[in-house]
């Protein structure tokens, strides 16, 4: 295999969640454009039908409400319906409350731990019998700076995206001797929907950048990179990982 062909994810189906906007949005597209056949799963139809119109390649809707537990097996089976069942998983659909500790709710806790922890798991649960068949599969789940930094307002993002990170090493142990590795991707300050209420203070924004060692807050192409490695065969030997791609935030 070439150099070239480490990274090639042409002609792979792939399942991507929170495709409608945001990292999810650019994940899914950067995947289409590299080849892949691409289902992107959200809540809003409207939102997805306007992502597949943009993007050049392969790509099919799936409009689901993944924080519904008992729907999750459903939409892994209505997700293989376009292309075949999937042989990337990638969780990129998530929830920020923004509540700080006095003001958690239990609704918001569940909702949070439902979309950011339940989900990605029993979503790769359901998919992961045909990746066994085939003896290959990748599972990207996207963890966070609050996996291991604490943030005003983030108690039950934090908690949900720390288990992210845990749950990445659990998923590889129980998976990656058939074929099957999950890494996770841990993105700095990029401008998404998640992200607006920082992007909209320019001093705040300003002093994120600062905190980095590259001096700059994210881009989307910068994913392109890290994407492309865990769900290729450049990554074959890597496995229960978490990727900060954040520019050394964590690393001052």
């Amino acid at each position: 295999m070439t150099e070239a062909g480490l990274f090639d994810t042409k002609g792979k189906i792939a399942c991507v969640t929170g495709a409608s906007s945001g990292l999810g949005r650019a994940v899914a597209t950067m995947l289409a454009e590299a080849g892949a056949h691409v289902v992107g799963i959200a809540r809003r139809d409207d939102a997805l039908q306007t992502w597949r119109s943009e993007t050049r390649g392969e790509t099919a809707a799936l409009v689901a409400d993944l924080s519904d537990r008992s729907e999750l097996r459903a939409v892994a089976d209505a997700a293989s319906l376009p292309y075949g069942p999937p042989d990337i998983l990638i969780n990129a659909a998530g929830i920020n409350t923004r509540q700080t500790a006095d003001e958690v709710t239990a609704e918001g806790w569940d909702v949070t731990l439902d979309l950011n922890l339940a989900a990605p798991f029993f979503l790769a649960q359901a998919m992961v019998p045909a990746m066994k068949d085939r003896g290959w599969g990748r599972i990207v789940n996207f963890a966070s700076l609050q996996s291991r930094r604490a943030f005003a307002g983030g108690l039950s993002y934090g908690a949900s995206k720390g288990g992210v990170e845990q749950m990445t090493r659990a998923m590889a142990e129980a998976w990656s001797a058939d074929g099957i590795t999950v890494n996770a991707l841990a993105p700095g300050f990029f401008p998404t929907e998640l992200t607006g209420p920082v992007f909209a203070n320019p001093e705040l924004a300003a002093r994120n950048a600062r905190q980095t060692c590259i001096g700059r807050n994210g881009e989307m192409s910068d994913l392109a990179g890290p994407l492309l490695f865990f769900c290729s065969n450049a990554s074959s030997y890597v496995t229960g990982q978490t990727l900060f791609v954040d520019g050394g935030f964590t690393a001052k």
